[in-house]
């Protein structure tokens, strides 16, 4: 028997409806779960955009990789077939599709008003590791803000956890709809409630 793989994508996602409903921000053109792809743990975008649960975001970080625009194209085009959201990591040498978002890492913040000029209609992420960014990058254009880590993660290059507390404090008081990442999963999911717009997981859809 094959097992299908992701398979901790459907109880994440409907963890994630229950956040949304009651979001102190809804996030128009983004569905309660983002999953994004990770080098190291989440490494075929294709596969990811073929087996995840609609609704759901997929966000295709390449840092880099030589076949991007490839695998971008290809991955934007199952999303779209399978009723998912696409974002692309921002990066002029991958250009999004007419259906892609585009998500800015941290370190990407000054170019969100140049391409929110350019792409006045598309969906806009952006990572955010402290209440400043979080706020500069909804001040930029984005729609919707990716705020890390809430929680101990398994990811060796993260910052330290921001905690719950810290996490709801920024996400009540953000202009906009704030997801939460970083060590997210089923069991803590309702530890989110009334604060986050929805979850944003990597490995977690593993298990």
């Amino acid at each position: 028997m094959t097992t299908t793989p992701y398979t901790g994508a459907a109880a994440l996602a409907r963890e994630a409806a229950k956040i949304a409903k009651a979001a102190p921000h809804s996030a128009p053109g983004l569905p309660p779960l983002i999953v994004l792809t990770d080098p190291e743990r989440l490494p075929d975008p294709i596969a990811l955009a073929s087996h995840l649960p609609a609704p759901c975001a997929l966000i295709y970080r390449h840092f880099g990789d030589p076949n991007a625009r490839r695998i971008s194209a290809k991955a934007s085009a199952i999303c779209k077939d399978r009723g998912l959201t696409f974002l692309v990591s921002c990066d002029s040498g991958v250009p999004p599709g007419p259906d892609t978002g585009v998500h800015f890492p941290q370190t990407m913040h000054s170019a969100i008003a140049d391409w929110r000029g350019a792409m006045p209609d598309r969906v806009f992420t952006a990572a955010a590791h402290s209440e400043a960014a979080a706020h500069a990058a909804f001040a930029a254009g984005v729609d919707a803000v990716l705020l890390s880590p809430v929680f101990d993660t398994r990811c060796k290059e993260a910052n330290a956890a921001l905690g719950l507390d810290t996490f709801a404090r920024i996400a009540k008081t953000a202009p906009g709809p704030v997801y939460a990442l970083g060590g997210t999963h089923t069991k803590n999911a309702q530890y989110l409630q009334s604060y986050a717009a929805g979850l944003a997981v990597v490995s977690a859809v593993l298990s």
